[in-house]
């Protein structure tokens, strides 16, 4: 996933972000791609599956009564997840949300953290009480997410100027509503969330006045660090760009009656876009560092455990010997394509020349998914669902959003059949807004190995699924996803198959994969100002060879869009494979690689400390157990 990063910058839902995941999901883990993923009505009608599609809760197993209990002490923190972010909680499955929208009235940040603390020390209250050891594991792992939240929150408050990108807010709050694996019952609350962004429903003041009003309280306060001048000036590009997304999806849904508030909010845009050129960008700051105790803070919030200078010097030999590596492949495969060349950058050219287009994409795709599912079966790498995986398409809007491959997770509370969704974007809009940057990092034959093996399976696509058809608990589904444990996996699935797909697929897999050690050197050393851009933009377009699309929003990631969160992939594979060889040492010939990825699979989104305990008291128990029996 291409870290999901709703880009509501330092805002009301910072502490409600924080208790929930920070991005990225591939969050858009991309959304505040900006940030993490970060009182109610009668519920809602539960969402239907996708047409012709078996029903993934149908076959999920009965919930042991430990994890009853602890679901019981999750809704302590959806409740506040629900009161503050009640769009992106409703996506994840929280009921009676739909036609609710993020609070900024005055004293937003004053509640959010009442209600954070209380959380708090309720379920202190119950892990005092607590006997069982997994429901207690549970317990500490929702109070580190509140502890987590509270200092990230405070945090920003003492030094930022709060920002808000009130038209990407506004699109992924309709998004999460107008899509395909919601039912049309529940479709049609997203004409209501419109008329209370849009200040026309009784009662409601436009979302715009609201997050204006809120910076124009800390206006005065001259010593908070403003946004990126590059961050602003891409929200305000994009600003169109999302208005005719959300134009688009009442369409294309037929909801009739978005015209007059569409209208109404695209006006409100227009002024809230005039004020944050007026009174932001001259606060904005050339200089994209955060200061020092913010990016420590990112790296904490993505789940990053690795001291930074081991982590820059372990990526960055990395990155030399997976450069190696390409070096030592591309001989080989320019032979065995018949190429006159020996340098890998020309050799991933050539690749790249052999482009997948418009209606040959979608069918190409799905030929590869099956490709690799003939291997997953018959290396015994994991096991698989009996139901298909879903891939289409990103819209021009949805790839302003997340402007990568990402997996479009399927709520996993309440789930009634949705699946995670494989999600291609093509293009960007540029910050100027006058001409798009065409990806070819994703539209190749030869990516098309790992890209399937990241985001779907083995990757992504099995990690959520198993979340829904396991039924593993909401503490480790939802308050214990970070960048590290989910990404970590889909780099590990990536590693997993490429010993079995053609020398161009290995090639490509060592690319990405030189990518992500590039990443975990090249974002520290931006925000300590030891790297420059055009020094990142070299590395990333010379030596790893990505297009200037992606390069560009490599960086962006790197700078403002979410310091902290790339780096995630390379430790979190890291402290998979250090789990992983422990198991193999502990186990010698008896280790069995799918019922240890199995096992993985079945924990959830467990941080690495969390999951080697598991591994040790429980798997390798097993293992020797059943080894001892037999």
């Amino acid at each position: 996933m291409n870290a999901p990063l709703c880009r509501i910058t330092r805002s009301a839902a910072t502490l409600a972000v924080a208790l929930i995941l920070a991005i990225a999901p591939h969050v858009a883990l991309a959304q505040a791609k900006a940030a993490s993923k970060k009182g109610a009505p009668a519920a809602a009608a539960p969402a239907k599956a996708a047409p012709a599609q078996p029903s993934a809760a149908s076959a999920a197993p009965k919930q042991p009564e430990w994890i009853q209990r602890s679901n019981a002490n999750s809704q302590i923190l959806l409740g506040v997840f629900g009161k503050l972010a009640p769009e992106q909680a409703g996506q994840m499955g929280v009921p009676g949300l739909d036609a609710e929208i993020l609070d900024l009235k005055p004293g937003y940040e004053q509640r959010a953290d009442e209600m954070g603390q209380a959380a708090r020390a309720t379920l202190k209250q119950r892990l005092d009480a607590e006997k069982d050891p997994e429901v207690r594991e549970d317990l500490e792992i929702l109070i580190d997410r509140a502890d987590l939240g509270h200092e990230q929150h405070a945090l920003e408050r003492k030094l930022t100027l709060p920002f808000f990108d009130v038209a990407l807010t506004e699109f992924q709050g309709l998004r999460a509503l107008l899509d395909e694996q919601v039912s049309a019952e529940r479709r049609s609350a997203a004409l209501v969330r419109l008329r209370k962004y849009a200040g026309v429903e009784p009662g409601y003041t436009p979302f715009a006045e609201l997050a204006e009003a809120r910076t124009r309280e800390r206006l005065p306060e001259k010593q908070l660090v403003g946004p990126t001048k590059e961050e602003v000036e891409r929200a305000l590009s994009q600003s169109d760009t999302y208005i005719k997304g959300i134009a688009q999806l009442f369409d294309k849904y037929k909801i009739d009656g978005y015209q007059q508030p569409l209208e109404q909010l695209q006006k409100q845009l227009a002024a809230y876009d005039a004020f944050v050129r007026a009174e932001i960008i001259p606060r904005a700051r050339t200089d994209f560092r955060q200061p020092p105790e913010l990016y420590a803070m990112g790296l904490k919030q993505y789940g990053n455990d690795m001291p930074v200078p081991e982590l820059t010097s372990r990526a960055a030999v990395a990155f030399q010997e997976i450069q190696n590596q390409m070096q030592a492949m591309a001989p080989r495969l320019a032979q065995e394509k018949g190429w006159n060349l020996t340098d890998y950058r020309d050799v991933l050219k050539e690749l790249k020349k052999k482009q997948l287009a418009g209606d040959a994409i979608l069918p190409f795709y799905e030929k590869r998914i099956a490709e690799i599912e003939d291997i997953i079966r018959r290396e015994k790498i994991v096991t698989l669902p009996q139901r298909k995986m879903l891939i289409r398409l990103a819209s021009e809007a949805e790839a302003a959003t997340i402007p990568a491959p990402n997996m479009q997770a399927p709520r996993l509370i309440g789930n009634t059949g949705e699946m995670g969704t494989f999600v291609l974007p093509l293009q960007i809009p540029s910050k100027t807004g006058e001409k798009k940057l065409a990806f070819d990092d994703f539209t190749y034959e030869a990516a098309s190995w790992t890209l399937t093996a990241h985001e779907g399976r083995p990757g992504h696509d099995l990690q959520f699924a198993s979340i829904v058809e396991k039924g593993v608990s909401l503490a480790r589904a939802l308050f214990a996803f970070n960048s590290v444990n989910v990404e970590g996996w889909g780099l590990y699935a990536e590693t997993e198959l490429q010993p079995y797909e053609p020398l161009e697929g290995q090639f490509v897999a060592l690319q990405i994969r030189m990518m992500r050690a590039a990443r975990a050197f090249l974002d520290p050393g931006l925000q300590a100002g030891t790297v420059t851009k055009d020094e990142a933009m070299r590395v990333l377009q010379d030596d790893v060879g990505l297009s200037e699309a992606m390069a560009t929003q490599e960086v962006q990631r790197y700078t403002f869009l979410a310091p902290g969160q790339a780096p995630s992939y390379f430790v979190g594979y890291s402290r998979l494979l250090q789990i992983r060889q422990r198991a193999e040492i502990a186990l010698g010939k008896r280790f069995d690689r799918m019922r240890f990825n199995d096992f993985v699979l079945s924990q959830g989104m467990l941080p690495p400390r969390l999951l080697e305990k598991a591994v040790t008291q429980e798997f390798l128990p097993s293992q020797q157990a059943q080894a001892a029996g037999n």
